[in-house]
């Protein structure tokens, strides 16, 4: 009686793939997941900021309301719009997906200017001096340094005037780069404004951790978007980009 034939080593090897590829599978699912949540966080944690800020009674109060609208929703919107696994127009193109993040970030901008006069010109009535708190240094910083990032992602819609210093891949790689150390910036400015007297008087412990919870969740994804899918296509394939 013949013996019955074992599994070959080959059969072995073309049967890991397809455990790898369910693993792969499961991960990219819950990444997926991940992902898509943090449309809702951004929009609970500017929902919850201005909720906060009700009923506007002050001037004071509209300055964390533009600044959460500029940077916890716009900015991260506008980032998510490159994302294959959460973007809001996955059928749109990208030269599409490009118009769309330049009009959101320059929004944001706006909004940022916005709410940097309100906190400015807060300080002016009340009599208060400016920029003594790692808040508002950092604060600044930030503002300073967003207004020079929409400078360097314009060249992008008019590469003629770079093409002979730079190409526009490299620069793509650098304003990505350079967009996500600008993202984690705020990130931890926002951050330190959970420290703020105001902040913590009207948020009580469990907003406070909430509030928290929701820009460490959003750091995650945004940095995970950037260093995982942009920057390893950009390095190895950069004039496909775009």
């Amino acid at each position: 009686m013949a013996e019955r034939d074992s599994p070959t080593p080959a059969s072995r090897i073309n049967s890991t793939p397809l455990m790898l590829d369910r693993k792969r599978s499961c991960w990219g699912r819950l990444c997926d997941t991940l992902s898509m949540v943090s449309h809702l966080v951004a929009i609970a944690f500017t929902g919850y900021i201005t909720y906060l800020a009700w009923p506007f009674t002050n001037l004071f109060s509209w300055h964390p309301i533009m600044m959460s609208v500029a940077f916890s929703f716009l900015m991260v919107e506008g980032i998510l719009f490159f994302s294959r696994e959460s973007t809001l127009i996955p059928k749109v193109n990208r030269k599409g997906k490009v118009g769309y993040h330049w009009v959101t970030m320059t929004t944001a901008v706006i909004c940022a200017l916005i709410g940097f006069t309100i906190i400015f010109v807060n300080k002016i009535i009340r009599d208060k001096s400016h920029f003594k708190s790692w808040h508002g240094t950092i604060g600044l910083v930030v503002l300073i340094y967003i207004c020079l990032q929409s400078i360097g992602g314009a060249f992008h819609l008019f590469p003629q005037f770079t093409s002979k210093y730079v190409k526009l891949a490299d620069l793509k790689l650098y304003h990505a780069t350079s967009g996500l150390c600008l993202f984690l910036l705020v990130m931890a400015t926002m951050v330190l404004a959970l420290y703020s007297n105001w902040t913590q008087k009207n948020a009580g412990d469990a907003g406070w951790y909430f509030l928290l919870g929701c820009l460490m969740y959003m750091s995650l994804v945004i940095t995970n978007q950037v260093t995982s899918e942009y920057l390893p296509r950009a390095l190895k394939k950069p004039s496909s980009q775009y």
